[in-house]
């Protein structure tokens, strides 16, 4: 296929999905979540429906497919219901494929969630964490506001 077909069909994936994406996030809105107009949800998420309020998104995050953000805790009870508590992810963040977020937890500006990670506690600025549970793999790292890792390098080892 010549390039300009591929431009031309990428151009049209491109204009719907933007369309595709802003009804997503306007979904979470009207259902009471605390997300950033720019967020990027993909498919088959798994939010917190008890709290929604108590789950914050910031700007230029890309929140990949089968992704667990929670923000109660049915375990810890308080006067006979669930703990609320509110879980926050920084700007520019990339939350990858599988990842859950639990309750209660923060995670900072410019952060890589790995795919399937479990986060049970906060995670700093400009870092990359991986694993079950969640442990920093990279610190010092620079990401866009798409949500892409900017000094990255085939020499280091690390993609």
């Amino acid at each position: 296929m010549s390039n300009k077909k591929l431009y031309i069909k990428f151009a049209i994936r491109t204009f719907f999905a933007k369309k595709i994406q802003y009804a997503r996030n306007l979904r979470y809105r009207i259902k009471g979540y605390d997300v950033h107009p720019s967020v990027i949800f993909e498919r088959k998420l798994h939010l917190d429906r008890l709290y929604p309020a108590g789950i914050h998104i910031k700007e230029n995050c890309l929140i990949a497919s089968g992704t667990t953000i929670l923000s109660h805790d049915h375990c810890k009870r308080v006067n006979n219901q669930p703990l609320l508590a509110d879980t926050y992810i920084g700007r520019n963040c990339f939350i990858a494929v599988g990842a859950i977020i639990l309750p209660g937890v923060k995670i900072g500006n410019g952060v890589i969630v790995g795919a399937g990670s479990v986060v049970t506690k906060d995670v700093p600025d400009n870092c990359i964490v991986a694993g079950n549970p969640a442990r920093v793999i990279r610190e010092e790292i620079r990401m866009n506001s798409a949500a892409e890792l900017m000094n990255w390098s085939i020499e280091k080892g690390w993609f």
